[in-house]
């Protein structure tokens, strides 16, 4: 086995973003040699053996994991979420048909774009009026739209929902679909309420570079529309996520994390030790207002992603300063809203966050 000598990193990146390390390990080994075969896994032919066992077991965990009903199939495709949002409505859409949209921050603003590409694209929820700081309440969504998407975690403006929209229930229900590329695999959900969940895998799963797609066979061809096999979620799950070659490291980095959450206890033990983490960052956060203050409506808080800013941003350079002397990394804002943003994936320890919460009290000390 290899072994690493680096520095103690406390990585807040949004992603890519912090893996276990013992991943980083098996995962850096089977580069020089996977499983004993004298090939790396990065020449092995997709169709081998091993390689076919590889995402037989990725697949396998993500339904294990998530409780996913037996029916249900997950594939591992490229291209991101971001090529998940213009697939969406190809696969989902009918001809003539209508789609319904939350609207929730920039991922979900682009989703919203690619649908209108498409057809009929209806916005009927929106927090863009406040910089997407809150998550919208007590909407309504059409009982003739062909399916509901939303983001359920916004990375930049750090907010979540904490309970996702009813669409119905029985054969009259409105599909729901889901972007879960931030905080899947984080917290428990009824898979069975969804006919698409759906993500990249380079926030709790594994590195850029792969998407899991987890839905429900039986909602797909539906749309009267005749889409190019590449575009088709309903040919990527017969085929096994084989139709074209696979992102094959990063399917096997995430089989490799799949693996870690489970040994850890699952989703469930996940959802209490971010619960932990969050908890610390935002108590400081409030505690030490006015030096620094909470981005977002304390009641749709992300727990992935806290975003916070200094009461006075003449200070900022002070603060960088003493962030960066304690290794730690990541943690500046989304270009696009500046201030701070710590990103709180499964794989980071709540030791990390207990450094910059030291480091926020230190700073408030001597500037508050």
């Amino acid at each position: 086995m290899l072994t690493a000598t680096k520095k103690k990193v406390h990585n807040y990146s949004a992603g890519p973003c912090i893996l276990p390390q013992e991943v980083f390990e098996q995962a850096a080994q089977a580069v020089l040699d996977f499983e004993g075969s004298g090939l790396s896994i990065l020449e092995i032919s997709h169709r081998s053996k091993p390689f076919e066992a590889v995402m037989a077991k990725a697949q396998g965990l993500v339904k294990e994991l998530l409780g996913a009903p037996d029916h249900y199939q997950v594939v591992f495709l490229g291209g991101g979420a971001s090529l998940g949002f213009h697939m969406v409505p190809l696969n989902y859409m009918k001809v003539g048909g209508k789609s319904a949209y939350a609207n929730t921050g920039e991922w979900a603003t682009r989703a919203i774009k690619e649908s209108k590409l498409i057809g009929d694209t209806v916005v009927v929820a929106s927090s863009e009026d406040r910089n997407f700081n809150y998550i919208p309440k007590g909407f309504e969504i059409p009982a003739d739209a062909d399916y509901f998407h939303f983001t359920s975690n916004n990375t930049i403006f750090g907010t979540q929902f904490k309970q996702f929209p009813n669409t119905g229930s029985g054969a009259g229900a409105v599909p729901l679909i889901c972007d879960m590329s931030s905080d899947i695999f984080s917290r428990p959900v009824n898979v069975a309420d969804f006919a698409l969940i759906y993500g990249g895998a380079q926030k709790n799963m594994g590195p850029a570079g792969a998407t899991v797609y987890l839905f429900d066979p039986e909602r797909l061809g539906h749309t009267g529309r005749k889409l190019s096999p590449m575009l088709d979620l309903k040919n990527h799950g017969a085929k096994e996520s084989m139709y074209n070659t696979p992102p094959v490291y990063a399917v096997y980095v995430s089989m490799l994390t799949l693996e870690w959450i489970k040994k850890m206890g699952g989703v469930a033990a996940m959802e209490t030790r971010n619960a932990a983490k969050a908890k610390l960052l935002y108590d400081a956060i409030d505690r030490l207002s006015p030096v620094f203050k909470g981005t977002t409506a304390v009641e749709d808080r992300s727990v992935m992603n806290a975003t916070f800013v200094l009461g006075d941003a003449a200070q900022e350079p002070a603060f960088d300063a003493l962030w960066k002397e304690a290794n730690i990394s990541g943690i500046r804002g989304h270009r696009s809203v500046g201030g701070y943003r710590a990103s709180m994936y499964n794989a980071l320890p709540i030791e990390s966050v207990q450094v910059l919460v030291d480091v926020m009290e230190h700073f408030a000390k001597k500037n508050g």
